[in-house]
């Protein structure tokens, strides 16, 4: 907490009281949600404690990802690791939202477009953006965004309009408090204890509809998601992700604890250097409602959406990594012939495996050829390979680019030398076909992703940042009233950083010897 001084709006020098800063309020936002929500979807505990005993057991088992983790600042925040995912339905609830959120000192980051797995939303996923902040507070949001332009019937899209511009999602206090942060540029102890309280109300379910049983039925016929939004009184969370350390194991163990798990693990395969995401979760739970008929009574029935969902997170990789990851899983998928499913589950991973052989599996190896993304840091040693370092003209080296031929060299020299180390910059953001494959395995009970007839999502099926196939990035940021942020330019940010901080160390350590 610390006083602030700053400009409203009309020019005005504010001097505030002390603020609590926006990464406590994160902080304490993300506990009353999973507190909400293990109340509200009772299996969720349960997720919450197998996922413990896994990670604690990698941790003791596996020193040397214990002392990764400890090297990149992320084994603190490990058992508070997670994010949620939501479903808005208009502009102007995506609009508030980001303010709200901003509150919290989350961002836009990424646009994904998920129309062409067949799921009609578009997305983006609001976080933290710097490594400090992360750790401090990993907790993000997958917002959606629905697309009533995909839904066919026009008499049909205009009756879900007008129940979306019906509906209110934020609390009038909640909306005070957002405006008291733009204006004041923070909130007191007292403000954000308040906020926390009233934003959470916005996610929240209710088991009472605003809209008819007849109209939810005609909704879910166009789109489980479409009814799972336009058919409720807000966004309720419809699922929270703890993160794992072995998703492999979280799955095995899900069955042996009678936790219905889906089939397929989305993402690339088991590797000993994770890359990028991969995803699992239990079916979602089918829950009693109750629609309002148009006497204002109620009419009992059932929805399906909300589940428990798993995440195991790998190093993120570059444009060139990226686009070796999309081909062999394309390819994987094409060999298979048909959706990952149940049934052939086996022989998917197996698939899966021998495409991603192609895909160095080491660290260094994903380093020096381009792939991934990684932390610089100075090793502290009180060898004598200290005594031959020479000082390093870091002006001359161009820390935005590592595969410049100068850089390059200065980076190998000192690799070779164990002057530096590497770390993988954990890939913070998500795949656009994991989600997909996510949405449409817990929609209904009919899991879309596990069942065999289903048809085939390959490296088209959703596209994230390419301005692909039905994506409209423009309309969205439209929507949102601000552009998302390049979480790719964000990574190579975070690298050339780590890059010449490191140098920086290194050339004390040299100043401190000829001294």
């Amino acid at each position: 907490m610390e006083q602030q001084k700053h400009l409203n709006k009309k020019g005005y020098i504010l001097v505030s009281h002390t603020f609590i800063n926006s990464d406590a309020i994160r902080h304490n936002f993300s506990i009353a949600m999973s507190e909400m929500y293990q109340k509200e979807v009772l299996l969720y505990g349960d997720l919450i404690d197998l996922v413990s005993e896994v990670n604690t057991e990698v941790l003791n088992k596996q020193p040397d990802i214990r002392q990764q983790l400890e090297h990149t600042g992320e084994i603190d925040r490990l058992g508070m690791e997670r994010h949620g995912a939501i479903r808005l339905g208009t502009a102007a609830e995506l609009s508030m939202m980001r303010r709200l959120f901003a509150v919290m000192g989350m961002h836009p980051v990424g646009y994904y477009d998920l129309a062409p797995a067949g799921v009609p939303v578009h997305s983006t996923a609001f976080r933290a953006l710097d490594t400090q902040s992360l750790n401090n507070s990993p907790f993000r949001v997958f917002t959606s965004l629905l697309r009533l332009d995909l839904i066919d019937d026009e008499a049909l899209r205009q009756e879900a309009m007008a129940a979306l511009d019906k509906r209110k999602i934020f609390t009038d206090d909640v909306i005070s408090l957002i405006e008291r942060f733009e204006e004041e540029g923070g909130l007191t102890a007292a403000d954000a204890k308040q906020f926390v309280k009233e934003a959470l109300e916005t996610f929240r379910w209710h088991d009472k509809t605003p809209v008819s049983k007849a109209l939810y039925q005609q909704l879910l016929s166009q789109h489980g998601l479409i009814a799972d939004v336009v058919g409720f009184k807000g966004p309720h969370i419809n699922h929270l992700t703890p993160r794992t350390l072995d998703i492999d194991a979280v799955q095995a163990g899900m069955q042996a604890k009678g936790i219905p798990p889906k089939a397929i693990i989305e993402g690339p395969p088991r590797r000993r250097c994770p890359i990028l995401l991969r995803q699992t979760s239990f079916r979602a739970l089918e829950e009693a409602v109750n629609f309002k008929n148009p006497n204002g009574g109620y009419q009992t029935g059932h929805h399906t959406a909300r589940f428990g969902e798993i995440e195991q997170r790998g190093v993120a990789l570059t444009p060139k990594g990226r686009a070796l990851y999309d081909q062999l899983l394309s390819q994987a998928r094409r060999q298979l012939g048909v959706t990952p499913n149940a049934n052939n589950a086996l022989e998917y991973y197996q698939v899966l495996e021998s495409a991603f052989a192609a895909f160095p599996d080491d660290y260094r190896a994903l380093h020096d050829e381009g792939l991934a993304y990684f932390y610089y840091q100075a090793v502290d040693s009180d060898t004598d390979n200290a005594q031959t370092l020479d000082f390093i003209d870091v002006e001359n080296i161009d820390v935005e680019n590592v595969n410049d031929p100068l850089s390059k060299q200065v980076i190998t020299d000192l690799l070779e030398q164990g002057m530096i180390r590497l770390e993988p910059i954990v890939y913070e953001d998500f795949l656009p076909v994991s989600a997909a494959g996510i949405f449409q395995s817990n929609l209904h009970d009919d899991s879309t992703n596990d069942n065999e007839n289903d048809n085939e999502t390959d490296e088209h099926s959703g596209k994230q940042s390419s301005g692909g196939i039905n994506s409209n990035k423009e309309a969205f940021e439209n929507a949102l009233g601000a552009q998302v942020y390049d979480e790719l330019e964000l990574y190579q940010t975070l690298q050339a950083e780590s890059l010449k901080a490191c140098l920086g160390q290194l050339n004390s350590k040299v100043l401190k010897r000829v001294i």
